[in-house]
């Protein structure tokens, strides 16, 4: 395929290494997280246009992310930056042999999302200009409500996400302490937010089917809005048993890198809103896809944790549910997502609509 821009084809790709200024130690109920890490791409198309896109990679595989995204820049130079389904389906013909899916496939993401900011712009557009935006803000969720937080932390993020006009928070539960401790938390979050604003819960599959349908059945009575990926997630059938027996909407998929599970738990009816990760999903395409997939099954769309990529592709749907919100990159990047009164509203800039500050980059080296 011809250039399609003069000047299009990517002739850099770098990477980088960025830490949150909001990094701290964090737990979930299922792993010990010390810092809250980034990597970060910058490509450089032929004539000097910068794209960036981002990762959130905490401490996990550190030589591994670095062999694939050694692998994912060899495809990307010479490449035209309009190709990005070009690009997808070379990333994964060549990488078939080892698995597409996996680290592969978050490197993949990775370039893929900063190809979508170059192209933007080139072309003088936002990414959702370029894809045809129909509103301009979505609704979020404030998230967080570590297991490692004390009972004032909880209640000061919480109470702090209110006072910014949040509509919606989130906790974590599957305490090591037990369902006990899980309901104090959850009794916490509602005494200090009142009755107006909507609470989920989250256990990231750390629970058994038992203990799940325990916790949903006495959350409840707290007016829990949607309990997010109780069980381990490829366990299609326990899911739809325990959406049957608990009488509490479950949201799912933000550790899948296919539309495969999205179409056995639709069949199964087994979960109530669909969460795309955009990076496991390898990129733009794959959560457009995985979006457009949900919607013919009736499935609320609500996408895992990169607000600033999730709000513009949001925007393109006139029914989209929510994004979720951390602060993490805020104190990094250059224009920060536009929150007000429970919505986000993505930046008219080309591209993305934000960079990253040099500052607060470290060069990765990989060969």
């Amino acid at each position: 395929m011809g250039s399609l821009m003069s000047g299009s084809r990517i002739k850099a790709v770098d990477y980088f290494a960025a830490e949150s200024p909001l990094s701290q130690p964090i737990a979930d109920a299922t792993h010990l997280i010390p810092s809250i890490n980034f990597i970060v791409t910058r490509l450089t198309l032929e004539d000097g246009t910068v794209g960036e896109g981002y990762l959130l990679a905490f401490h996990f595989s550190p030589a591994a992310i670095k062999g694939a995204l050694a692998d994912v820049r060899a495809i990307a130079i010479g490449r035209d930056v309009a190709d990005t389904r070009g690009f997808d389906d070379c990333c994964d013909k060549e990488f078939e042999y080892f698995g597409a899916v996996g680290l592969l496939r978050w490197a993949r993401g990775l370039v893929n999302i900063a190809m979508w900011d170059a192209k933007g712009k080139q072309a003088g557009k936002s990414v959702r200009a370029m894809l045809g935006s129909v509103v301009d803000s979505v609704p979020v969720y404030g998230s967080g409500g570590w297991l490692s937080y004390s009972n004032d932390e909880l209640r000061d993020e919480v109470t702090g996400y209110v006072k910014r006009g949040f509509t919606a928070v989130k906790l974590k539960v599957g305490a090591r302490e037990g369902i006990g401790r899980d309901m104090e938390r959850i009794a916490l979050v509602r005494e200090a937010v009142g009755d107006d604003v909507r609470i989920m819960i989250d256990a990231n599959q750390g629970l058994d089917y038992e203990g799940a349908l325990k916790l949903a059945e006495r959350a409840k009575a707290f007016g829990i809005h949607w309990f997010e990926e109780p069980l381990v997630h490829t366990d299609f059938a326990g899911y739809a048993k325990l959406k049957e027996k608990a009488g509490i909407d479950l949201a799912m998929g933000e550790r899948e890198f296919d539309l495969v599970p999205l179409r056995e738990l639709a069949e199964r009816k087994a979960i109530d809103l669909w969460q795309p990760d955009i990076l496991r999903l390898g990129g733009v395409e794959g959560w457009l896809d995985s979006a457009a997939l949900a919607r013919v099954y009736g499935l609320p769309v609500l996408p895992h944790y990169y607000k600033e990529y999730d709000a513009p592709l949001c925007c393109t749907m006139p029914d989209a549910y929510g994004v979720e919100s951390f602060d993490w990159v805020d104190g990094i990047i250059d224009r920060p997502l536009r929150i007000e009164h429970g919505r986000a509203y993505p930046a008219d800039e080309p591209g993305w609509g934000f960079s990253f500050k040099d500052a607060a980059l470290r060069e990765i080296v990989v060969q």
